[in-house]
């Protein structure tokens, strides 16, 4: 195969999959407004946060990339956007590479938050634990000798890692205190995270039976993947309601005008009729759940 420079820069940036990158973010600016609500803001940490998450983000899809293309996930038939290593274009062994550089910047990246965050050994020790696991998620969701992702546990992987670490683990990087009333926007942005995989599932079913991935679209189905998608989008504000009306000002309500937009997106997933019809929606979903998390901060903290 002829392959020109263009095509390879192509296809990495097909590998990053920049375009989930706002849903990584999103968490850790939810749980950063939340601190700055609370008086415990601090702009090192938003930035350390922020890059440390972004790798892994990066990472998780390198693998993903590499993963489901040993396990044959992805394959000519699959419809959606291009595979880099399933093309030919990047080679396996060029892809654990780029996994191995990202994870130990990853790595290191969270190493300087940890040390600027906490002067607690023990803290220190406990969140680096955290980041190891992150590390790991990251990698063995589509790839390895057991993904977890191909047994349907990519779900409860991405709420925990997304919505409950995610953002009271960034509020407490902050603040060094735990709140359980913020256990409710924490599983709001869980939701939306989870909802994002559905999608990306859902696209995938055809392709993900014919590899033996178990996600749960492929489990229940699409018309019940759809009711679930639903459940998430609607759940998720519903858990932010809640939250506002026990613990916030009304004004912090801002974030209801994204919920037209979300709940075109859920429609849309409904209407789809094939992968190409559905893929879109999972960029708009995660574009979605960052303009979501801004709105909230301007009610929360400037209204």
């Amino acid at each position: 195969m002829d392959i020109s420079l263009k095509d390879k820069r192509q296809a990495w940036l097909h590998a990053f999959r920049l375009r989930t990158l706002p849903l990584a973010l999103s968490s850790i600016f939810l749980g950063s407004i939340l601190a700055a609500g609370d008086a415990a803001f601090r702009w090192e940490i938003l930035a350390l946060a922020s890059l440390t998450t972004i790798l892994l983000q990066v990472l998780s899809n390198l693998a993903n990339d590499y993963g489901d293309s040993v396990h044959g996930a992805d394959h000519a038939q699959r419809e959606g956007p291009i595979r880099a290593v399933q093309s030919g274009i990047i080679t396996q062994s060029e892809m654990k590479k780029a996994m191995a550089l990202c994870g130990v910047l990853a790595f290191l990246s969270g190493i300087l938050l940890l040390y600027v965050a906490f002067s607690s050994l023990w803290v220190f020790l406990g969140f680096l634990l955290l980041g190891l696991l992150a590390i790991f998620a990251a990698i063995n969701y589509t790839s390895g000798s057991n993904p977890y992702g191909y047994m349907g546990l990519g779900d409860l992987s991405v709420y925990l890692f997304f919505g409950l670490t995610g953002v009271l683990g960034t509020f407490f990087l902050h603040s060094e205190t735990w709140n359980n009333t913020l256990l409710l926007p924490a599983t709001s942005l869980g939701f939306f995270a989870t909802a994002v995989l559905n999608i990306n599932n859902i696209r995938d079913i055809a392709s993900d039976q014919t590899a033996g991935k178990k996600s749960i679209p492929v489990r229940i189905g699409r018309k019940a993947a759809v009711r679930y998608n639903w459940f998430l989008i609607l759940g998720g504000n519903a858990c932010m309601i809640l939250f506002v009306l026990l613990w916030a000002e009304p004004q912090a309500l801002a974030f209801l005008v994204l919920v037209p937009s979300m709940a075109y997106v859920g429609m849309g997933v409904q209407r789809a009729k094939s992968a190409a019809d559905t893929d879109p929606f999972l960029k708009k979903m995660a574009i979605n759940t960052l303009l979501w998390v801004l709105a909230f901060g301007v009610g929360y903290l400037l209204l």
